[in-house]
């Protein structure tokens, strides 16, 4: 399963079922009442959610190191999150993600793309709110975080040049940029000029380059990046050369 279906939030109560136990689900439901009833509740039962419902993948069958992969408890954080009071998200988020662990962090930020899924999920208070947590995801090294800030939320929330800075974060810290949804629609020439010096800028070190680059940078093609580029063929260098020739071949 991959972010850009978002399957994980059109039905994420019968996806929870049918991988927690009795116990499991029990407890979240009981939960899920009481933050609705009492919304600083939230605030201790959102530590004990990996405790109480497990850590492993939503998806049984995906890769549990696929930082794009939700957890079970980052849905059941999600829930919980759902299940506050509109009018209480802004004054929770901050709390529950500021002084949460990096489980939590992320089941905070996955939330958003729950709510975002809602009529009137991210009203404009929800909204300030989660873009400060979106970025301070992305001041982060952890892959877990970058990818889970960057999902449909997160996209809609950062303006273009907000999204062409966590974009080249992404391949710098090694998350996969067409894993981010809506990616290509948000391609500017600003950003496909970025990712072709970040080539550049590889080759000059010797160094290899994803190929998921090339998709951006063709969206744009910045023609004095790409010629700089492909003068490194010719580069007295062998290690530039050689790494030319592999980005370029990359290209198809």
């Amino acid at each position: 399963m991959t972010t850009d279906d978002h399957r994980w939030t059109d039905d994420l109560d019968a996806q929870l079922s049918a991988v927690l136990d009795a116990d499991a689900v029990g407890w979240l439901a009981d939960a899920r009442v009481a933050v609705a009833d009492t919304p600083s509740s939230i605030r201790a039962r959102f530590p004990a959610v990996s405790r109480r419902v497990g850590r492993g993948p939503l998806d049984p069958t995906a890769d549990p190191d696929d930082p794009f992969e939700p957890t079970v408890d980052d849905a059941a954080r999600s829930v919980l999150v759902r299940a506050l009071p509109t009018a209480d998200r802004p004054a929770e988020l901050p709390d529950l993600y500021r002084h949460g662990d990096t489980r939590e962090k992320r089941g905070a930020l996955r939330a958003l793309d729950l709510l975002v899924a809602d009529p009137g999920g991210l009203d404009d208070a929800t909204r300030s709110v989660a873009r400060d947590l979106v970025d301070d995801a992305m001041r982060t090294n952890d892959t877990r975080l970058v990818a889970a800030a960057l999902g449909t939320a997160g996209v809609a929330l950062l303006d273009d040049e907000a999204l062409a800075q966590a974009v080249l974060k992404c391949v710098f810290v090694g998350v996969d940029i067409d894993r981010i949804p809506g990616l290509p629609d948000r391609v500017t020439p600003e950003l496909s000029r970025m990712m072709a010096d970040f080539v550049h800028e590889r080759i000059a070190a010797g160094r290899d380059v994803p190929a998921q680059v090339w998709p951006v940078i063709d969206a744009h093609p910045p023609g004095d990046r790409l010629a700089a580029i492909a003068a490194e063929l010719d580069h007295d260098e062998a290690r530039r050369a050689d790494a030319a020739r592999r980005a370029l071949a990359l290209r198809g």
